[in-house]
C-alpha cells in the first residue's frame, strides 16, 4: 500500500472503541483466542443480546474482531495476536476493577494465576513455566526475548512440541510482559507450540466460560518431572472452581 502523505497512527480510533467498557470486556474477553457466539458474549458482558451484537459490529468494522460463521451460527474472534498484545499493554497501565463479589474475586485469581494470552501460556503459570525454561538452558534470555538453546530444542523435540514450523521462527521467542505478575514469560511461535503440547497432554484444560486455564493433577506431577516447575497449587477442581497460589 503506497503510504506517501500519509501521518501518525490515528490512535483515537481505536481507543475510542476500547474506551467502551462493554466493548472492552468483550475484547479482554476473546483475548485468549476463543471464538464466541454473540448471546455468550452478552452473557459475560452483560447485557442485552441486541446490545452485544450493536458493539460487536463496531468492533468488527474497527477491524479489532473477525467473524466467522458455522453454518447459520456466527462467532467472534481477536483479528490477531498484535490486537491482544495492544490490549496487554493498556492492561500494565490500567487500574485494577474493584471486585464486589466472592465469585468475581475466584474468577479474578484462576486469571491470573493461569491463562492464555492469545495462542500461549500467561499469567503466574506461564511465567513460572518460562523462567523454568530458562534454568533447565532450554531458554536463554535476551534484551528482547529468548533464543532456543540446542540443547533446548532436543529437549523440546523429546517433549513433543511440534517444532515443524520454519525453523528461524522456532529459534527465537519475543517475550511479553505479563500484566498480571509484572514479569516477562514468552510467546510467539515456539509459546504456542508448547502451550498446545501440554493441552494435548490435558496437563492443562480450560475453564468454561472463562480465559483462565487450570492445571490437572496429571499436570502438577508432570511439569515437576519435566521441567522442574513446582507449582505449590493449582490441583485439579471440579469445572469452573478457580485454581490460586497463596
Amino acid at each position: 500500500m503506497d503510504r506517501n502523505g500519509s501521518g501518525d497512527a490515528n490512535i483515537a480510533a481505536v481507543a475510542s472503541l476500547l474506551a467502551d467498557p462493554v466493548r472492552a470486556t468483550i475484547m479482554i474477553t476473546l483475548s485468549d483466542g476463543r471464538a464466541l457466539p454473540a448471546g455468550e458474549l452478552a452473557r459475560l458482558a452483560h447485557v442485552a443480546p441486541s446490545t452485544a451484537s450493536s458493539h460487536l459490529s463496531k468492533l468488527a468494522e474497527g477491524g479489532l474482531i473477525e467473524v466467522e460463521s458455522w453454518g447459520r451460527h456466527r462467532h467472534y474472534r481477536v483479528a490477531g495476536p498484535e490486537i491482544v498484545g495492544a490490549i496487554e499493554a493498556l492492561s500494565l497501565v490500567s487500574p485494577v476493577k474493584p471486585v464486589r463479589s466472592l465469585r468475581q474475586s475466584r474468577e479474578a485469581e484462576a486469571v491470573r494465576f493461569a491463562r492464555t494470552c492469545y495462542d500461549h501460556l500467561a499469567g503466574f503459570l506461564g511465567v513460572k513455566f518460562t523462567r523454568s525454561l530458562v534454568e533447565l538452558d532450554v531458554l536463554r534470555e535476551l534484551e528482547d526475548g529468548y533464543e532456543v538453546t540446542e540443547e533446548g530444542l532436543l529437549h523440546l523435540l523429546e517433549f513433543g512440541v511440534d517444532l515443524s514450523g520454519r525453523k528461524e521462527r522456532m529459534r527465537f521467542a519475543p517475550a511479553h510482559i505479563d500484566w498480571s505478575e509484572r514479569y516477562r514469560h514468552f510467546a510467539g511461535p515456539l509459546a504456542k507450540a508448547a502451550a498446545s503440547r501440554l493441552f494435548e497432554l490435558e496437563w492443562v484444560a480450560r475453564t468454561p466460560s472463562s480465559r483462565a486455564v487450570r492445571v490437572t493433577k496429571a499436570g502438577q506431577a508432570g511439569l515437576q518431572e519435566h521441567f522442574g516447575l513446582d507449582l505449590e497449587e493449582g490441583l485439579e477442581p471440579e469445572i469452573g472452581n478457580s485454581v490460586g497460589r497463596a
